[in-house]
């Protein structure tokens, strides 16, 4: 064959076999550094499984994210890997191809998540050791059947246990980086002021946001005062690269994205079979995190 220069013609076979080797997958937008680099490494899973990928950002439109899948349901796409909120897991499930939803609902499908809960734990447990005298959560308004609620309950719960001060602000939002980075200004603002020389343990839903709470305060201080300690959430290359590299909780991004695609092929697999046996119910999968620490703690 490599004396004749052999190449398989993709296109025929198939047509042969009605199989593409195609994977769907639609995240929320590509500005959040967690979907970023998740992207990447389900998109290296290639070299071990020979999918290829077409990837979707839906931008939280339910009409839009629709005709994306109709779209891949079109270009006989095997399976679909899911990050986006926007439809509910009743209406993926309906497509009648694999799905693998990651930090999403998933009651209906398939799913990879990391124990957000202990990841809470951990962050939330690291600030009340080093004495913060307030401890402050920064999120969206996050829905209960979500798995990243865990989060917000786990803060909470915590903070109760050890009877130790805190405030929870759900009000970030934004269709945007800088949406949403002008929202996470508000919020510093109104901390500055409320809590002016309290030392304040700031625990962010993710590194994105934990970067631009430090940013606002090197552009205040010059300098990261004794008056803060920051706890982020992916470790996410921004947590390591950020002006001063950021204690977050570690989602093992790569462990994730490996199972979801062991998950994904053994069902597609199983759908190339003569009588596929399809699931008795969905699987759920949970990671477990790791707290890194660096320098926005003590």
């Amino acid at each position: 064959l490599e004396v004749l220069d052999y190449k398989e013609n993709k296109l025929a076979r198939v047509m042969a076999n009605g199989k593409t080797e195609m994977v769907g997958v639609i995240i929320p937008n590509l500005y959040m550094h967690y979907y970023s680099d998740m992207l990447d490494h389900i998109i290296s899973t290639y070299e071990e499984y020979g999918y290829k990928f077409i990837v979707f950002a839906g931008n939280e439109d339910a009409d839009v994210e629709r005709r994306y899948i109709q779209e891949l349901l079109a270009y006989k796409t095997e399976g679909l890997i899911v990050l986006s909120h926007t439809l509910p897991s009743e209406k993926l499930a309906s497509y009648q191809i694999p799905v693998i939803a990651i930090e999403r609902e998933a009651e209906h499908i398939c799913s990879v998540n990391t124990d957000n809960y202990m990841g809470a734990l951990q962050a939330t447990s690291l600030l009340i050791r080093d004495n913060c005298d307030i401890l402050i959560h920064i999120n969206v308004n996050v829905k209960k059947s979500a798995p990243a609620y865990d989060r917000i309950r786990a803060f909470q719960e915590t903070c109760e246990e050890h009877h130790v001060p805190y405030d929870i602000d759900l009000g970030v939002e934004g269709n945007s980086y800088h949406e949403i980075l002008n929202v996470i200004r508000v919020i510093f603002d109104k901390i500055e002021a409320k809590y002016p020389d309290q030392k304040k343990g700031i625990f962010l839903a993710n590194d994105t946001y934990a970067n631009m709470f430090l940013n606002l305060i090197f552009q205040k201080y010059g300098t990261f005062p004794s008056t803060y300690e920051i706890v982020g959430f992916d470790n996410s290359p921004i947590a390591s690269e950020a002006i001063l590299p950021i204690t977050t909780v570690g989602q093992q991004i790569d462990v994730i994205a490996k199972t979801a695609m062991d998950l994904l092929v053994r069902q597609m697999d199983e759908q190339k079979k003569r009588a596929p046996k399809p699931l008795g119910k969905p699987i759920h999968k949970q990671i477990t995190p790791i707290l890194i620490r660096r320098n926005t703690t003590q």
